[in-house]
């Protein structure tokens, strides 16, 4: 910050070294809305900025349709949407891959994520035993699920046919999981329900409304 230059130098040097602290280790582009990145940085909820917007030491230099230019201690980066996180400044360990979650007013962890690489909206299901797809997300996704395994799906009207199927990749955050089993049903889903085939594999922590996933 210019303010630096005018303060005493025991100051401006415990500025400077919270700064580096603050600088990200990873950023994804989850999404763009009109003139704004949608960025998820350490794997934090994600956040809207503009061109010149900075948070955690990552500044927005360029957004476009399908990508977005951010700077980090002088050094820029292109990000692409729906592409893995890179990996950039100061700030956790290479090998920490943890995503931090807040429950909504109803109690549920609910947030965005990629399904083989295209966007998603997922609710935390600890309950499921694999992740749950409705039909219309299953065909947004692009999944060929008609070609998967018949099961027979639990709903609310009673049961009905649906689809195991096993997706290449499911990233939330900094978290990305390879080969995970799935299960599309007809009847229609808000959102795609995170359950146990993608949860089993991580270390998951809740601390009142705060749900913490981790890689292990």
């Amino acid at each position: 910050m210019l303010t630096l230059r005018f303060l005493p130098t025991a100051l401006a040097l415990l500025a400077a070294s919270q700064t580096l602290v603050g600088h990200a280790q990873s950023v994804a582009l989850t999404g763009v809305m009109g003139s704004k990145a949608l960025l998820i940085i350490n794997g934090a909820p994600p956040k809207a900025l503009g061109p010149n917007d900075s948070l955690q030491g990552v500044r927005v230099v360029q957004v476009l349709s399908d990508s977005a230019v951010v700077e980090v201690q002088g050094q820029r980066q292109t990000l692409h949407l729906g592409a893995s996180p890179v990996s950039v400044g100061q700030g956790l360990p290479t090998g920490s891959r943890k995503v931090v979650l807040r429950a909504d007013s109803r109690g549920h962890f609910r947030d965005s994520g990629f399904i083989n690489n295209k966007p998603m909206q997922y609710m935390v299901d600890t309950g499921a035993t694999a992740i749950g797809i409705g039909q219309a997300d299953a065909e947004r996704l692009g999944l060929n699920f008609e070609k998967g395994r018949p099961v027979m799906v639990r709903t609310a009207n009673g049961n009905t046919q649906g689809w195991h199927i096993r997706l290449d990749t499911v990233r939330v955050g900094d978290i990305t999981v390879y080969g995970v089993d799935a299960v599309v049903s007809p009847q229609p889903m808000p959102f795609v329900l995170l359950g146990n085939s993608f949860l089993s594999q991580l270390h998951m922590t809740r601390q009142g409304n705060e749900m913490v996933l981790e890689q292990r």
